[in-house]
């Protein structure tokens, strides 16, 4: 099929090169409009009890959360001067003529003390708008909530939507920077990686389409389902992620095939053949991996999943499609305008440029020594890095999981300030207490649930503050943190309770949305880890027929995330990186973005394992031989992969840099996982445990023999490596050399 696919691609080069630049058009010109779909939050569960009790109090008792805070100040003023009461009811009078609004309070109209500031110079307010957090409903109310600047008065905006709103823009701003930051210093890396300038262009043509595509197919979704604004965010990052590695491979086997004398009809369609194929399987595994996350009920995984897969499909449909067309209308131009790069090295017989690593050519005789250092002692090397993997994941035992708030805005962000201003100057505000609606019952029946819940541990006060019908809602206060062990037992407390006679009683606040939200994760986490196992087993077996392989791959992927995780935690968590890299530790972690991370990681790993074993088993197929198979896979492949890594590196380092204190963490756990993916598991643990299992590495039981077959993803070409291994053997003198077997995997 991929040889067919090839000579097609040769054939149609320039009606492919035509719809990729349609494509690119649509994506520029209606694809891009997704900035303007896309929403924000989106982390909690709609179908939680907590989820459940927020929407049922607002329209049973008709109490909403505060969706916005804001405080009104005056340097010389008092809240008892009546032009600063003039000018705060005139504000909250205009804001409640908006459609937009559902209710506003302050303490001119409640007289409660807890909304003044302790010096009397400031007061706050709460607006509850129709649909909660809503970031564009924030932007259309805030011009009516500002105080004339006459009047002396400053106004500062907090409070949910705020937060959310002040997040949505800082994520476009750091997607600027990013590409600001990484599209520079991405552009000279990929001249000396490929050694040509002319070859360097094919990954951000590959990511610009990936990109764009990808925005369209995004649009496409917000027709259909609310997406989250940080869908952006991944799409870019997996876009141009993807579209590196797959032009690397691609590129660099066609240069290959190029230096092994093939025209260039030949040389592309045998590209298709191999690297085509590889990118495929690559491609179908991540966008699986990505899938797990559309298993979860919260916006903000799903969209991400949406996101993610539509960035990789593309990546791959371009790669194989686009990418080919190219090199059969290049051929040999590929190598044009050569880059003066001291240390490159020339393709070995070929006359073509290669860049660090033998990127385009056979090069890489360092990576076959390493492999065979390896191989010589592979239970000490084994034994050394599950030690340091161990390590770096030990810290991940400790993890604390927390929700987003304000505190994922740098310090001086404008929500983030005026809610350190109201817990500084107005001492009585709590913040968020838990709230339980009691309903089926009279408010008696509320009162004397109150006092049962009064008595739970933890508990510093409840009392029931709204009553509609038969409906009441009650407000705990606690001692602690929002998301601190004791919050948590308050709420289980509660639940526990037995409801008043013929009530039904639901729990809401930011701690039951946390407690609820880690329940949702935990549920559906097991489900996401065996569709991503299965999906990931069964393509790796069609792909590389064998049991083991797969199984391995699969461990490989955990041993680096479980590395990755760790260092997450060390960083994040217990802030030692805080400094350096210009956050506030929140002593705990957001779960979603380490599901978030979990399915990127486990998709990343994977595609470097492709990328190894496709050539590990074409070695094999041709020598039979295991130990020279994983040399010479390595051979092939180190430098590759080693350059990938590097070139995303950069890519989520632009990421990393930006101000969104999770974006941050995501971008820091990837460029942790790719270091340790890229060197210790795929240059030392991979050859390690491949030389151990020896001819066992292609066990493949007889019926599944004749499944992989019939099913197999590969190609019956005939055997036409470009150029010997170096030390085809692949052993050193003395080191005993294992039988040839035939091309067939082994079957029993």
């Amino acid at each position: 099929m991929f040889a067919w696919w090839g000579r097609a691609m040769v054939r149609a080069r320039w009606f492919v090169l035509v719809g990729g630049l349609l494509l690119a058009v649509v994506g520029g010109v209606w694809g891009t409009g997704v900035f303007g779909a896309v929403k924000g939050g989106g982390f909690d569960d709609p179908g939680s009890e907590s989820s459940r009790a927020r929407e049922r109090i607002a329209a049973e008792v008709g109490q909403r959360p505060a969706d916005i805070l804001v405080i009104w100040s005056s340097s010389t003023a008092t809240v008892d001067d009546p032009a600063f009461r003039t000018a705060v009811t005139g504000a909250l009078a205009a804001a409640r003529q908006r459609a937009e609004v559902a209710g506003a309070v302050s303490y001119y109209d409640t007289g409660m003390p807890a909304f003044v500031s302790t010096d009397r110079h400031a007061v706050y307010g709460v607006v509850t708008l129709t649909e909660f957090r809503n970031p564009d409903m924030f932007e259309a109310v805030r011009p009516a909530l500002v105080v004339p600047a006459g009047s002396g008065l400053t106004t500062q905006f907090g409070g949910p939507a705020s937060v959310v709103s002040e997040v949505s823009g800082q994520v476009g701003k750091d997607i600027a920077r990013a590409e600001t930051f990484s599209m520079p210093i991405l552009v000279v890396l990929l001249f000396v990686v490929f050694g040509s300038f002319v070859a360097a262009g094919a990954p951000p043509l590959v990511g610009g389409l990936a990109i764009l595509g990808a925005f369209t197919a995004t649009r496409l979704f917000t027709q259909v389902t609310d997406v989250s604004v940080f869908a952006l965010n991944v799409i870019t990052l997996i876009g141009m992620g993807m579209a590196i590695d797959y032009s690397l491979f691609v590129v660099s086997r066609f240069r290959e095939e190029l230096a092994a004398g093939r025209d260039t009809a030949a040389a592309v369609v045998r590209t298709v053949e191999t690297a085509g194929r590889t990118v495929v399987v690559s491609g179908m595994t991540v966008a699986l991996a990505l899938a797990g996350l559309l298993l979860f009920p919260q916006m903000f995984l799903r969209s991400m999943g949406f996101g993610g897969m539509a960035a990789v499909l593309v990546a791959m449909a371009a790669a194989i499609t686009v990418l080919p067309a190219l090199l059969a209308v290049l051929g040999p131009r590929i190598n044009a305008i050569r880059i003066p790069v001291p240390w490159r090295r020339s393709a070995r017989g070929a006359g073509g440029a290669t860049g660090i690593g033998g990127v385009g050519g056979t090069g890489g005789t360092a990576w076959a020594r390493l492999a065979r250092g390896v191989m010589r002692r592979p239970g000490l090397v084994l034994a050394g890095t599950v030690a340091v993997l161990a390590i770096l994941a030990v810290p991940f035992g400790r993890a604390e999981f927390g929700v987003a708030d304000e505190r994922v805005l740098p310090a001086g962000a404008a929500s983030r300030v005026t809610s350190e201003r109201l817990t500084a100057d107005f001492p009585q505000v709590e913040v968020a207490p838990v709230r339980v609606l009691v309903s089926g019952t009279d408010q008696a029946g509320a009162a004397d649930f109150a006092q049962r819940i009064a008595g739970v541990e933890g508990v510093t006060g409840a009392a029931v503050t709204g009553t509609r019908g038969e409906s009441s809602v009650i407000t705990v206060d606690y001692r602690g943190r929002v998301t601190g062990d004791t919050a948590k037992a308050v709420v289980a407390g509660i639940r526990a309770l037995p409801p008043p006679a013929g009530a039904e009683v639901l729990v809401g606040g930011a701690t039951a949305e946390l407690t609820d939200l880690l329940n949702s994760l935990g549920d559906r986490l097991p489900w996401m880890a065996l569709l991503v196992a299965v999906s990931t087993f069964v393509l790796l077996f069609l792909a590389f027929g064998s049991v083991v392989l797969p199984f391995k791959a699969i461990l490989m992927n955990v041993v680096s995330i479980g590395a990755s995780f760790g260092a997450v935690v060390w960083a994040f968590q217990d802030g030692h990186l805080a400094g350096p890299l210009g956050f506030t530790s929140t002593g705990d972690l957001e779960a979603t973005q380490l599901i978030l991370m979990l399915a990127i990681l486990f998709g990343l790993s994977t595609d470097y394992e492709v990328f190894l074993l496709s050539r590990v088993r074409e070695e094999w197929d041709r020598t039979g031989d295991n130990t020279a198979a994983v040399a010479g896979g390595l051979q092939r492949t180190g430098g590759i992969i080693t350059a990938a890594a590097l070139l995303l590196v950069i890519v989520i380092g632009g990421f990393a840099s930006g101000q969104i204190l999770f974006i941050k963490m995501i971008g820091f756990g990837m460029i942790v996982a790719l270091i340790v993916d890229a060197t210790i598991v795929r240059a030392l643990l991979v050859p390690a445990t491949m030389r151990l299992l020896g001819r066992a590495n292609w066990w493949l039981p007889r019926p599944l023999a004749g499944l992989y077959r019939r099913f197999g993803i590969r190609e019956e070409v005939a055997d036409s490596s470009p150029a010997p291994v170096e030390a085809p053997g692949a052993t050193e003198p003395g080191e005993p050399q294992e039988p040839r077997e035939p091309r067939e995997q082994v079957a029993v």
